[in-house]
């Protein structure tokens, strides 16, 4: 399985790619950042979505999954940034693939084991858990770990349903 990860942002959206065998090990396939500039917004949302679509269509992924939207105390800020969201949404199911949400705190979670761990702390894990040789840039690694969370998710929901079904087969 192929995992795309996203960490939207207006003027820097990250992307990271990895792979995941059968037996359940990740590896890092590719990541990096989408600059899409100083413009008006409609703009950068346009290479937003031009550049996903780009990139998914050349890396064939099987699962995207994009960091959800916070509220900070700028609402203006909270606005655009889920315009960008919204075109990296737009780029996946544009392409019939299903686009999985995780909050900034599940993503922190499921990769550091706290969920307000810092940026520094996410990047030093990313490096670690995919065995990279350099420490990927900020919002590259956040993207890598979106991808990740959404690998652990996935691999924690089945086993909870294979454990739910054998139950089940025991009980009749």
């Amino acid at each position: 399985m192929r995992v795309l990860g996203i960490d939207p942002g207006s003027r820097i959206t990250g992307y990271g790619i990895i792979d995941v065998s059968a037996g359940g090990g990740s590896r890092y396939v590719d990541c990096g950042c989408i600059r899409a500039g100083e413009g008006a917004l409609p703009q950068r949302l346009k290479i937003i979505f031009q550049s996903l679509s780009e990139i998914i269509a050349d890396v064939c992924p099987d699962a995207v999954a994009i960091e959800s939207v916070f509220m900070n105390r700028n609402a203006d800020s909270a606005l655009k940034l889920g315009r960008a969201q919204g075109a990296a949404m737009c780029a996946a199911v544009n392409q019939d693939l299903d686009v999985t949400e995780y909050t900034p705190a599940q993503v922190k979670q499921a990769v550091v084991g706290k969920g307000n761990a810092d940026k520094t702390q996410v990047q030093h894990m990313i490096k670690i858990l995919l065995g990279l040789s350099k420490t990927p840039q900020a919002d590259a690694s956040d993207a890598l770990a979106v991808a990740l969370t959404h690998v652990h998710t996935s691999q924690t929901l089945s086993r909870v349903s294979q454990v739910s079904t054998a139950r089940q087969g025991r009980m009749r």
